[in-house]
């Protein structure tokens, strides 16, 4: 007989077998292999036997073990309805006879007692059925998610439902892994004490993993590849559609089926990743799992991760022209920038990763393969050159190259936060954390060792510059003009080097600015703007210490210099205090704040001035200190000028006809006048004002001490002339105040005893302190009192 009789009609056969054998036997050459085709599908026939056998094997396992728990569980339903029943009958004896002893303690017994242990009972019945019926779902998934994994590792899809792919099939391995997911988050809440029955599933989930996101990532690599991914660094081009700039990429020319399985890899690794994410959540509850959680976005690594390696070959080219490096990491995340935003966005809003943005995942995964090649290969060769630099004494570019290299760091910073606030989330990143992935300043969050070369190298540069200007005596005559630095800045006549020393300390300040840490810009601003203050503070010293060396302070070009030292001091406190208030330093005093008062009361009052407390301290005491000085200079002047006066005690005792007043001392008020005028246009308004009281009181002082304290003897005459004296010192201060008399009280309360009547001055038998009371002496002591009452005489 003719074999071909057995075989069946054409329209008898299946339309997935007539596609097996055209694939099979396209030619009679193929007719020779159909013995290695039988072995191979013999093969899959066995393994699929195998397979089914395991499965069988878990099925009855699985039924045999739920048969176990139904067993247990009837067992203990016959249990409950045994005691239920006694339960029925106590209560039927104990109603049948009332009253009895016996009976009572009966129902204590039942109520007290067996009540308790039945619900306790029922309770534990309650939690076994739940926890039979949760072991048995996990195990139910389990088998559906190990199947899918079993088959995906296989590709042999005959399990699967016609027409389903390995990516379908993955993605149910997903599904049902969520699933489970969704049982032990309720698991962990509602039940914490079945923790092993969690970290069992937690295991098993983990080795399902451990084959479903190698496999996922690779069939994504994979299929990057026969896209073109990465598209050609050095022809990158745009077309002009005369609206917009279209980047030609290889994710904006897939079409058809290869977009659709470009989506469905993607969102399995999206799906993955959004797993991965709830697991962790819930692992590290109440263990700040907030901060562990931001992870980037696996797909967007996978499609940095061949960009960064094809861009490095242009990179090594590029090692002394970093500008290049930055040039081209910048038209790579621009360019490709739109179709995250386009085309992925939607994809990671539909596999529910909250909290992600293409845009800010895509520049980031770019800012962080620029940082880490600046890491390796640039910032250590120029470490490497400066470091050679200071062992050989051989001047080199290194400082140089490294500022520069800062400067495009921060250039192309502010580059890309632009791109990223097109997309409008640019509030949502400003803390430090997410900020940091989007700044390559961020490579001295762990390297802050070349921090502190950076500011080395910026404080040298910058002090070079402060020193030249310090070196030009035109700097210290003339005063600050233009842009101002304070409010209010024209009365404190400060010299124009004060002006360009805070220029070029607000010129560093903004250098740091970009820095993606609060710690880090103030670890800076303490490397690199606190010496620069310190060192123009001591150069306002060595000023004021030439002019007390020199001449005293005594003549007018020492007051000049003092006064000019004192200005700028003054002004470089008031801007320094003006820019504590700044939001930029406020947030580095918080820091510290809080850092310093832990376990401590929340009074902030303690942080003083911010970031420059200390600065601030030391501005602020150079410049009490030398106003101090000169009050001193110059009230050791009038003192040498009243000497002379004060020595003359007899001319207290005689009366003179027409001006009554004492010319040795007119001429002291004289020299005076003319340093407090002088002072007033050299000093700013507020340490003026502190200068001129602080000499009324020692002038104050100086009379009462040298006229009043003596043992000079007040005639009448000489009591009118020590008024008329006094008159015209008020008048010396009249021109600063509007009541002079209330800075000279000693003198005052001198003179209002000496101008009293005889009877007047008799101190009644309640006592001297309430008579001083009485007459308003209180600036004067007893002692003090009793002297000049002593050397009043009431004779013409």
């Amino acid at each position: 007989m003719d074999p071909r009789n057995n075989l069946p009609s054409l329209s008898e056969i299946s339309p997935s077998l007539l596609s097996f054998l055209s694939d099979n036997f396209q030619n009679r050459g193929d007719l020779l292999k159909a013995p290695d085709l039988v072995s191979k599908l013999q093969k899959q026939c066995s393994d699929l036997d195998h397979n089914l056998n395991d499965l069988n094997h878990k099925l009855e396992k699985s039924i045999v073990s739920f048969a176990s728990h139904s067993e247990q569980l009837g067992s203990l339903f016959n249990v409950i309805n045994l005691k239920l029943n006694h339960l029925q009958s106590s209560d039927f004896l104990s109603g049948s006879s009332t009253g009895g002893e016996e009976d009572s303690g009966r129902v204590k017994h039942i109520l007290g007692e067996e009540l308790p242990a039945l619900a306790k009972e029922v309770a534990r019945v309650e939690t076994v059925r739940s926890y039979a019926e949760t072991a048995l779902k996990l195990d139910t998934l389990f088998g559906d998610i190990e199947d899918a994994v079993s088959s995906t590792m296989t590709r042999n899809l005959r399990k699967s439902p016609p027409g389903t792919s390995s990516e379908e099939t993955r993605l149910l391995a997903i599904k049902s892994l969520k699933l489970t997911e969704d049982i032990l988050s309720s698991v962990a809440k509602s039940r914490p004490q079945w923790r092993r029955l969690v970290h069992a599933v937690d295991h098993r989930v983990d080795r399902a993993l451990a084959v479903l996101r190698p496999q996922a990532i690779a069939d994504h690599r994979s299929l990057l590849a026969s896209l073109g991914w990465p598209p050609t660094l050095s022809i990158s081009k745009s077309v002009n559609t005369g609206k917009s700039s279209v980047v030609l990429n290889p994710l904006f020319t897939m079409h058809g089926d290869l977009k659709n399985q470009y989506c469905e890899k993607f969102l399995a690794l999206c799906g993955l990743q959004e797993l991965q994410s709830r697991r962790k959540s819930r692992q590290l509850e109440g263990h700040y799992h907030e901060v562990a959680m931001r992870h980037p976005l696996w797909a967007i690594e996978e499609l940095v991760n061949p960009i960064s390696l094809a861009s490095e070959h242009h990179f090594k080219k590029w090692v002394g022209k970093p500008e290049f490096i930055f040039a081209l990491v910048y038209k790579i995340t621009r360019d490709f920038v739109d179709s995250m935003d386009e085309l992925l966005q939607p994809l990671v809003d539909e596999a529910r990763l909250v909290g992600y943005s293409c845009r800010e995942e895509w520049i980031s995964a770019m800012v962080t393969s620029l940082l880490m090649y600046l890491a390796k290969d640039v910032f250590p060769v120029y470490i490497d050159q400066l470091d050679e630099e200071s062992v050989n004494g051989v001047p080199s570019q290194a400082r140089f190259s490294i500022m520069h290299l800062v400067d495009l760091m921060i250039s192309f910073d502010k580059r890309v936060q632009s791109l990223v606030a097109d997309s409008g989330v640019l509030n949502s990143i400003r803390d430090d954390e997410s900020f940091r992935r989007i700044s390559t300043m961020s490579i001295f969050c762990d390297r802050p060792d070349w921090l502190e070369l950076w500011a080395e190298i910026e404080l040298g540069d910058t002090m070079r510059k402060v020193r030249l200007e310090m070196g030009d005596e035109r700097n210290w005559k003339s005063k600050v003009q233009g842009a101002l630095l304070v409010s209010g800045s024209e009365s404190y006549k400060s010299p124009a080097i004060a002006a360009a020393t805070l220029r070029h300390l607000s010129a560093m300040i903004d250098r740091c600015r970009p820095l993606p840490s609060i710690s880090l810009r103030a670890r800076f601003i303490r490397l690199a703007c606190a010496p620069l203050l310190r060192e123009f503070l001591d150069c306002l010293l060595q000023k004021c210490q030439e002019a007390e060396g020199l001449t005293a302070i005594a003549d007018d070009d020492g007051l000049i210099k003092v006064t000019n030292s004192v200005n700028a001091a003054r002004y470089c406190e008031s801007v320094m205090k003006d820019w504590c208030d700044d939001l930029f330093f406020l947030e580095m005093t918080l820091d510290q704040g809080d850092e310093a008062i832990i376990g401590v009361d929340e009074d902030t009052s303690g942080l003083g001035g911010g970031i420059f407390n200390e600065e601030i301290g030391k501005f602020e005491e150079f410049r009490k200190d030398w106003t101090e000085k000169i009050s001193t200079v110059v009230l050791r002047g009038f003192d040498a000028r009243c000497r002379e006066y004060m020595k003359n005690k007899k001319q207290w005792q005689e009366k003179e006809e027409g001006w009554n007043v004492s010319k040795l001392f007119v001429g002291a008020l004289d020299y005076l006048q003319g340093k407090i005028s002088k002072l007033e246009e050299g000093l700013n308004e507020i340490d003026f004002i502190v200068a001129w009281r602080s000499l009324a009181t020692g002038v104050d002082h100086l009379v009462f001490n040298g006229v009043l304290m003596s043992k000079a003897k007040f005639y009448n005459g000489g009591v009118e002339r020590f008024g008329g004296d006094l008159e015209v010192l008020f008048g010396v201060f009249r021109a600063w105040c509007l009541r002079p008399e209330g800075f000279f009280p000693k003198v005052g309360e001198g003179l209002k005893l000496l101008k009293m009547k005889e009877d007047q001055l008799k101190v009644g038998t309640e006592g001297i302190e309430r008579w001083l009371k009485e007459k308003q002496i209180r600036h004067l002591g007893v002692p003090e009192v009793e002297r000049i009452v002593k050397n009043r005489i009431f004779k013409s």
